[in-house]
């Protein structure tokens, strides 16, 4: 989950809510710039971290009992064969595409942990096989890779609210067409990307957090209580080209 402290406790937002933002992204990029299968591509960044279901794990929280942000975690075995399994109980395609993501994820860790060194290795022979299988070759299975990354990265500064202020630009990422992309916020809390990678001017996005007040909890199964009886925040932000929104008005966060 992701974890956001604020002024009234805690937001949290579900890895699952983070993807589906993910996918609402990648779903008005550039038509000619799809990729074939452009349904399963959905679907890979739509469920790139549908194994994570915070409501049913029992380590939901920090030593000082709050609840526990995904960037605090390391490689976890059981997770990420939970992820591949089912994956490939779905496509393919898809599993290839998720199996990449973990490589992105734990590459680094893997110089330092047995377990998730063996598990890539296995990840990285069995991507070989479906490339094959796929007839696909390896430079583009990376193109379609970035996507998924690019639209990643992308739901995560909305998530963990790292907007610049002051009309600010920052990074997302390395999109498939090699260029760095940034993200700023106008006046009027109107997102814009640059350069603008989409098939449209401007559209909405949506993601759905909680606002949960308590600070500490005893327990996994008192933080999941909490969360279950949290209210339910709708977050909406407007993406456009800055030109062809000049002059109009909108807002950020509804």
């Amino acid at each position: 989950m992701i974890v956001n402290y604020t002024e009234t406790g805690w937001e949290v937002i579900t890895q699952r809510a983070h993807g589906l933002l993910a996918s609402q992204l990648a779903f008005h990029w550039m038509a000619s710039e799809r990729p074939a299968r452009w349904m399963e591509t959905l679907l890979a960044i739509a469920e790139h971290d549908d194994a994570e279901v915070e409501l049913s794990g029992e380590n939901l929280l920090t030593t000082a009992g709050g609840p526990l942000n995904f960037s605090m975690k390391n490689f976890d075995l059981n997770h990420c064969r939970n992820l591949a399994l089912l994956t490939q109980t779905k496509s393919r395609y898809i599993a290839l595409l998720v199996s990449m993501h973990m490589e992105f994820l734990y590459k680094k860790e893997e110089e330092t942990n047995k377990e998730a060194h063996r598990f890539l290795e296995e990840q990285r022979l069995l991507q070989s096989k479906w490339l094959k299988e796929l007839a696909i070759k390896k430079q583009e299975a990376q193109r379609i890779y970035h996507l998924l990354e690019w639209c990643d990265a992308f739901s995560l500064l909305l998530c963990q609210r790292q907007i610049q202020p002051e009309k600010r630009g920052i990074e997302i990422s390395t999109g498939p067409d090699k260029k760095a992309h940034s993200l700023f916020q106008t006046s009027k809390g109107i997102l814009c990307v640059t350069p603008w990678p989409f098939e449209t001017d401007h559209f909405t996005v949506c993601f759905e957090s909680r606002q949960i007040g308590q600070l500490q909890f005893d327990s996994s199964a008192a933080f999941r209580k909490a969360f279950i009886d949290a209210p339910v925040i709708d977050n909406s932000y407007l993406i456009a080209k800055h030109k062809s929104f000049d002059g109009h008005s909108g807002k950020g966060v509804l």
